[in-house]
């Protein structure tokens, strides 16, 4: 199961998330979403969890938490949208 992680700080990795999910099972990745020219953390990332049960867990117990000093955002990643480019913005066409 794929799961969002939102607000984090800057001061995150990877395996800051990787040890906070794995309390909970088995974690299969962790991406930390960074700015292609910065190469600064975006704030949020996503975590891949092979169990169902194990990952609907973390979710529900991490929601909320801090982590390094912030409340992080916590569920379950929702597929991309269609119809939209890079820019976020829709087309007209």
């Amino acid at each position: 199961m794929n799961i969002y992680v939102g607000s984090l700080s800057n001061d995150v990795n990877d395996d800051d998330l990787k040890q906070a999910f794995e309390a909970f099972g088995k974690v299969e990745s962790v991406k930390i979403i960074k700015d292609r020219y910065t190469g600064e953390s975006r704030g949020f990332a996503f975590v891949e969890m092979p169990t169902k049960a194990e990952a609907l867990s973390a979710i529900g117990d991490l929601n909320g938490k801090e982590l390094k000093g912030r409340n992080i955002v916590v569920n379950e990643a929702r597929p991309r949208s269609e119809g939209r480019n890079r820019g976020g913005r829709r087309r007209s066409w």
